[in-house]
């Protein structure tokens, strides 16, 4: 990479950790640090939520199905359309409507409201869990990044360098931090993608004739996607917008209901189609570019040797002229940062809030609630590095984690929001059959029916098993 490049990245970071710092001063209380005050504006929530959604992990796997799949990967993120529009419909309204959750911080605080303090707990864990997992695809796609950048960079201490940079930066800025700078950030990337990535690669691969010459014609269709795939998309994302403590934490910093909607609405025109496509492209691009051996140079002379993850940040470092290289990694590196820093927000309010809270209660308005917190924070980022370190693919860690929350989690929260007979042991039993299922299946490489996803039956194990508890132990009764 040219000094010109390399300052500006280090310029980014620097102002980076300079807003941390800011924000680090300014964070009084519990409302500061996870949930931004509570008075967040429409923009800057729908903004922020877009990013963290769809972020770097998602940009890099993004790239990564548009090198595989071409076109057709974009119907991932019609899911988080989906998603988003039925959670503004559906599930807003009860919680910003409902007088009890106007203190809240966490997602499992739903459950204690509607279930129990032991449902909530085991909530809390599936949820620690899984966002530590999607934490370190972040970390892992921040790696991939710049691995694929610096050549004489290899990826794991890409990894630890980026991985220190997400976890330094949100353990000092908090929420309010994170939200903000997920506006500036979402801006950088897409401003990015449109004025630089996309026209300068663009062109350099030769342009359409290029394209249509090199790679098969269903790389340029919309229909070049299994049923499999997109049932797999659909009960992996749609139901995370009913159970993402990222989310959750983003409705309670809103100021109202009507604010909350609108940003939803907003994050959902954001997924899809502008970034669906955006980021399917550039991955397309970068298989025309390795078919057509331009990543020679960098030790991969056909497609053979490419990593479709890691075609994308090859592909930029290839065409983008010195100082468009500097901006485009400063913006896929904030795409990155974005979804990380909300993720580790997110396990870490688990943590303080729901696990370590229930046995040693705390004064959420202290100085000393925030400063556990950022410590909490710091433990989970490190643990969060290392489970990066022996992953590869980005995508399928992110998805793994989004499967082990979906599975358990999303039928006891459509259950104590819509169905009066539901109950505390069947809210229970359906978390813990619907995890387990999932992850039994997944594991043991269990052959599936007409090669379904696990977490469809894990999903279907959970509602059965919560339909049929909740039905013989009555409302709500205690777990």
């Amino acid at each position: 990479m040219h000094p010109v490049d390399l300052s500006i990245f280090i310029i980014y970071i620097l102002a980076l950790f300079a807003f941390g710092i800011f924000f680090f001063r300014k964070n009084e209380s519990g409302d500061d640090y996870y949930v931004g005050g509570r008075k967040m504006k429409s923009y800057h929530v729908g903004l922020s939520v877009v990013a963290t959604d769809v972020g770097g992990g998602f940009s890099i796997g993004l790239g990564g199905l548009g090198f595989v799949m071409g076109l057709s990967g974009s119907w991932m993120l019609f899911t988080g359309l989906l998603g988003a529009w039925l959670a503004a419909v559906l599930l807003i309204p009860k919680v910003k409507g409902n007088p009890a959750f106007d203190q809240a911080y966490t997602f499992p605080q739903i459950f204690e409201h509607y279930y129990s303090a032991n449902v909530a707990f085991v909530a809390a864990v599936i949820s620690a869990i899984g966002y530590a997992g999607f934490t370190s695809s972040q970390m892992l796609a921040g790696a991939k990044l710049a691995s694929g950048t610096f050549v004489d960079l290899d990826l794991n201490s890409a990894l630890y360098l980026m991985g220190a940079v997400a976890i330094i930066y949100t353990v000092l800025g908090g929420l309010k931090a994170v939200i903000y700078t997920d506006t500036v950030q979402w801006i950088l990337l897409m401003s990015g993608l449109i004025f630089v990535g996309i026209p300068i690669a663009y062109i350099e691969i030769g342009g359409i004739e290029a394209i249509r010459s090199t790679v098969a014609p269903e790389m340029l269709s919309l229909t070049n996607v299994s049923w499999q795939d997109l049932v797999y998309w659909a009960v992996t994302i749609i139901p995370i917008w009913f159970v993402g403590m990222t989310l959750y934490q983003r409705i309670y910093a809103c100021h109202d209901e009507k604010t909350a909607k609108r940003a939803w609405y907003l994050a959902g025109i954001f997924e899809w189609p502008i970034m669906a496509f955006l980021g399917v492209a550039l991955g397309l691009f970068a298989r025309v570019a390795a078919e057509q051996g331009m990543f020679a140079y960098l030790g991969a002379p056909d497609i053979a040797e490419t990593d479709p993850e890691t075609g994308l940040p090859m592909l930029l470092r290839t065409v983008l002229p010195t100082g468009f290289l500097g901006v485009m990694m400063a913006a896929y590196f904030s795409a990155i940062l974005s979804t990380a820093d909300s993720c580790l927000m997110a396990s870490s309010g688990n943590v303080v809030t729901d696990i370590i809270g229930r046995f040693t209660p705390f004064d959420s308005n202290s100085k000393r609630f925030v400063r556990i917190s950022q410590v909490v924070t710091l433990v989970i980022g490190s643990l969060a590095l290392v489970l990066a370190a022996n992953m590869t693919n980005v995508l399928d860690l992110m998805l793994d984690s989004y499967a082990f929350m979906v599975s358990g989690l999303f039928v006891p929260v459509i259950g104590a929001l819509f169905w009066s007979r539901s109950s505390a042991a069947g809210a229970m039993s359906a978390m813990i059959i619907g995890g387990c299922t999932t992850l039994t299946l997944r594991y043991l490489l269990i052959e599936l029916p007409y090669g379904l996803d696990a977490n469809l039956f894990g999903i279907t194990a959970s509602a059965i098993a919560f339909v049929s508890v909740s039905l013989l132990t009555g409302k709500k009764s205690e777990s």
